[in-house]
Formats: structure tokens, C-alpha cells, sequence
């Protein structure tokens, strides 16, 4: 935990998703989530906390996804089907892309 100001404390978890309400910080982050080698665990819980930055219950109303569902769905665990990621993303103002990979 860290200290700001007087005696108040902002969890990292709390001060990432402060940062994540900014769009393309929460670009850059999925962006490097993507990257991992845990994918796609690390991508659905990096999405999870942008979509927790912008309100999961007005995600769930934007999406026509039940709220649990969605948290379930953006877990480690979670095997969301295309059309709900694709959903989630829309709602979120993002969109798939594909691009050549670059070779190593």
C-alpha cells in the first residue's frame, strides 16, 4: 500500500484502476497484457480491471451481460466466447485488430 496525503491509504489495485478510467492508458495496458506469455488469463484479467475502471454494472446494462457473468467471464478461468469479448470491448469504446507478426 502506499500513502498519499493524510494518513489515506490507495491500494495498487485501487490507484490501477484510477489510472485505467484514462482510455489510452487502459490501451497501453491491455496492449501489454496482450504480450505475456500467460495469455489469454493475463489479457481477460487485465480487461477485467478496465472494464471495473468504467463500472461493471453500466458494462453489464451497455453489453445486455448479466454481471456476474461477467466477472466470471473475465477471470483467470474465464473462456468467454467471441461475440461477448467483441461486446465487452465495443461497450468499453476498443475493437479487435489483427496485424502480421513481426518475425523474431
Amino acid at each position: 500500500m502506499t500513502k498519499t496525503g493524510k494518513n489515506k491509504k490507495i491500494s495498487y489495485h485501487e490507484d490501477l484502476i484510477e489510472s485505467l478510467k484514462d482510455p489510452e492508458e487502459a490501451i497501453g495496458y491491455l496492449r501489454a497484457a496482450l504480450e505475456e506469455s500467460d495469455l489469454p488469463e493475463v489479457f481477460l484479467v487485465a480487461l477485467r480491471n478496465v472494464a471495473e475502471a468504467r463500472g461493471i454494472s453500466q458494462l453489464a446494462k451497455d453489453t445486455n451481460l448479466n454481471r456476474e457473468n461477467l466477472y466470471r467471464m473475465l477471470s483467470k478461468q474465464g473462456n468467454p466466447e467471441l461475440g461477448s469479448l467483441y461486446s465487452v470491448l465495443d461497450a468499453l469504446g476498443f475493437k479487435l485488430s489483427i496485424e502480421i507478426k513481426k518475425a523474431s
